[in-house]
């Protein structure tokens, strides 16, 4: 079994993972009763004060964009930002432990106003069937009741009159990490009921300029729709809008490292859209109004997460708010229950060690002695097969005009020798999927994202910073990034190499050439990839390599 044995291994699973999503993963289909349809038909007639209008960017700063509006300051452990009165948008948040970069101590900005280029930002409301009912809207100003400003264990009320005999109220509260709770409620002192239906939409002026292109992690529209998770890339949206009903379940926006999501109130069905018009938004109107009464009140809660994926945070509020699969907005992939164990067991040994990079080592090292005998099995197996390849050269010389001989003859050598040439390939599609999984851990792992590792990795999360085109920083050059070929990558390829002069030679010369090529392929592909796979990858041939080689030396076969 040889690394080209590997690569269609890998390649294939990847084929088969793509093709079922493409064509067998279909929507849950939604059984109506006449009484859900009429409803239905109802809300087509709500129009949420602000799902069609989008404010054009004026690409104005965002500094100058917050100062032109009267905000509520919003502080705890772990962000800082401010919300506008205007519209009671929630549309400045950083976050305080996560820098932008190793250079400077500048928290990462998050939450853009609407106004900018990059805006991104939150809004809760109320709408009515028409339109009947003033409500507030995004140009609407809300008055502050009492505090002044959102923290932990301090809440701030907002008032709006409608000048109609109905006032609304917001309730916001914050934890100390991540999670807002609105209350919304609406004092109807008119002596008719009325009917209200409870909204909240997450907008974003454009798609972010770092997003990842990979398969490996999505980015865009994420929810869980009665337990089912579904993912929808912003091309998907700005192609089509997505429509789905549920009874229970959230909805959102991710990033790589960060995630917006709204939660309606529990035991509440609601309609969610996805959609583009001038910008992506993603929201939810609950099916049933909310009805109140002649001179009465009357409320509905949406909460409300604005959030770097901290494993221990997301899953600590999927377990204590009891939501649904909320863990999953961290994108643990098809071998979930591979990637997240191993996630904290490399924590684990992060914390343990004080170097991520250090904790890569040691787990690729642990799981390296995991798959021993398995390996030692395939191993052996191709040290027989590369035992006999004089001989199957020979063979193929001598039958070349011949092939039904040439099969008997090489059958005849196998049975002979005691080989099976299939049995090298279970070991390695076993581990296929631990493979995949700690690929999948280091790629998203927010807690990688500017550790250093030693010497001149200082972020395991982004690519190695130096290029074999100005010799590794002794030429006074910076080479443009397509050129950034680093010393990690490079030991990478070079690892891969000795490992494939280890592994009995493809058949067929032009496969072999063509194999012979793939060290330099992937040096090249994964010099962009982040700095702390490459390490893995490599630490991971070299230490086959030297399980290899001692095989090969107690089977007495040369090297080439």
């Amino acid at each position: 079994m040889d690394n080209k044995n590997v690569f269609i291994a890998i390649a294939l699973s990847m084929s088969v993972l793509l093709f079922w999503a493409a064509f067998f993963e279909t929507p849950k289909p939604i059984n109506e009763s006449s009484t859900q349809q009429e409803q239905k038909k109802n809300n087509e007639n709500i129009i949420t004060p602000n799902i069609n209008e989008s404010p054009k960017a004026n690409k104005i700063s965002r500094a100058d964009s917050i100062k032109s509006s009267s905000r509520i300051k919003i502080e705890n452990e772990s962000i800082v930002g401010s919300m506008s009165l205007e519209g009671g948008l929630i549309d400045d948040i950083s976050f305080k432990k996560h820098k932008q970069n190793l250079e400077n101590n500048l928290n990462v900005e998050f939450f853009n106003p609407a106004q900018t280029e990059n805006g991104f930002y939150v809004e809760t409301g109320w709408t009515s069937i028409g339109n009947k009912i003033k409500v507030p809207s995004k140009k609407s100003t809300w008055k502050v009741n009492g505090n002044k400003m959102l923290s932990y264990n301090n809440p701030i009320i907002l008032e709006w009159n409608n000048k109609g005999g109905i006032i609304f109220k917001k309730k916001i509260e914050l934890d100390n990490k991540y999670l807002f709770k609105i209350t919304q409620e609406v004092q109807n002192n008119t002596n008719q009921s009325i009917d209200l239906y409870p909204y909240a939409q997450i907008t974003r002026n454009k798609i972010p300029d770092d997003i990842q292109n990979f398969y490996i992690s999505h980015e865009g529209f994420i929810g869980v729709f009665d337990e089912e998770l579904k993912e929808d890339d912003y091309d998907d949206v700005e192609e089509n809008k997505i429509v789905r009903e549920a009874n229970e379940g959230w909805l959102g926006i991710t990033d790589k490292y960060w995630v917006t999501a709204v939660v309606p109130k529990q035991g509440e069905s609601f309609k969610s859209t996805f959609l583009y018009r001038e910008s992506f938004k993603a929201n939810y109107i609950l099916n049933n109004p909310t009805t109140i009464g002649p001179s009465s009140k009357n409320s509905n809660e949406v909460r409300l997460f604005v959030a770097a994926k901290e494993v221990d945070a997301i899953d600590s509020y999927a377990a204590n708010e009891n939501i649904e699969k909320f863990d999953l907005v961290i994108d643990w992939g098809w071998f979930y229950f591979f990637t997240k164990p191993l996630f904290f067991i490399i924590d684990y040994l992060f914390k343990y060690s004080g170097n991520f990079g250090i904790a890569i080592v040691i787990i690729t090292i642990g799981i390296r002695l995991i798959f021993f005998p398995l390996a030692n099995y395939s191993f052996r197996s191709m040290a027989k097969m590369k035992a006999v390849q004089p001989e199957m050269m020979r063979l193929k010389e001598l039958h070349k005009e011949d092939k039904t001989k040439l099969q008997q003859e090489m059958m005849a050598l196998y049975r002979k020798e005691k080989i099976n040439p299939a049995s090298g390939c279970l070991p390695v599609l076993i581990q296929i999927p631990f493979f995949f999984a700690i690929y999948k851990m280091l790629f998203i792992s927010l807690e990688m994202r500017h550790q250093p590792f030693f010497g001149w990795i200082k972020d395991l999360s982004d690519k190695d910073p130096t290029s074999l085109f100005n010799l590794f920083g002794l030429i006074p050059w910076d080479p443009p990034s397509f050129l950034i070929i680093g010393i990690w990558p490079i030991l990478m390829g070079a690892s891969m190499w000795v490992q494939q002069k280890l592994n009995p030679a493809p058949a067929d010369p032009i496969q072999a050439k063509i194999f012979a090529f793939f060290p330099l392929f992937l040096t090249i592909i994964l010099a962009s990839f982040p700095s702390g796979l490459v390490v893995y990858w490599t630490i991971n041939n070299i230490l086959t390599i030297a399980q290899q080689w001692v095989i090969m030396k107690q089977t007495k076969i040369k090297t080439n």
